[in-house]
């Protein structure tokens, strides 16, 4: 029973940690200048600083462990782990440990930049070579759409295509959604 408190508190504190991120992200965003992510900085920074005054706070007050779990690791996990990331530099900081801080605290930054980059690369990769064949599917279709039998056995032959236009009109929907 213990197992199924610590899921919902942290099941709880996420859900409500992610809205308030991106309520608040469209909040700022309307206001802030695009040129700056605003939004980020400042839900990461106020994260930061959430996560060092309720540590301290819950320190002293000591609620259950529930609780602790519901706003630390839930909420601020799912507001913000750049909290957790600042909150374990400075700790490791104060236990004299200063070499393992300030290697944690770049290694994060440019590993985690390192990875953003490789990701985008291989998602480049892989998405787009099979996108530009789609669009390619797609035009050609639309250029042949007297003679239907001819594209949908060019569709059917490719074995990472079932349904191109169905195909194309999802990506376009969720495309729509993002911006």
């Amino acid at each position: 029973m213990e197992t199924w408190g610590k899921i919902l508190a942290l099941s709880v504190g996420g859900v409500a940690g992610v809205n308030a991120r991106y309520w608040l992200g469209v909040w700022i965003n309307r206001w802030a200048s695009s040129q700056f992510p605003w939004a980020t900085f400042s839900i990461n920074v106020s994260g930061a600083f959430a996560i060092g005054f309720l540590t301290a706070l819950l320190a002293r007050w000591s609620p259950h462990s529930h609780v602790r779990l519901l706003i630390l690791v839930g909420f601020l996990g799912g507001y913000t782990t750049f909290s957790t990331f600042a909150f374990e530099s400075v700790t490791l900081w104060q236990r004299g440990e200063s070499v393992f801080s300030l290697t944690y605290m770049a290694g994060s930054v440019l590993a985690g930049c390192a990875a953003v980059v490789l990701g985008v690369a291989l998602a480049q990769g892989i998405v787009q070579p099979t996108w530009s064949w789609l669009v390619g599917m797609r035009q050609s279709m639309a250029s042949e759409a007297t003679d239907e039998s001819s594209s949908r056995n060019r569709a059917a032959g490719h074995p990472d295509v079932m349904d191109v236009e169905r195909y194309l009109a999802a990506e376009s929907d969720a495309g729509e959604m993002a911006q």
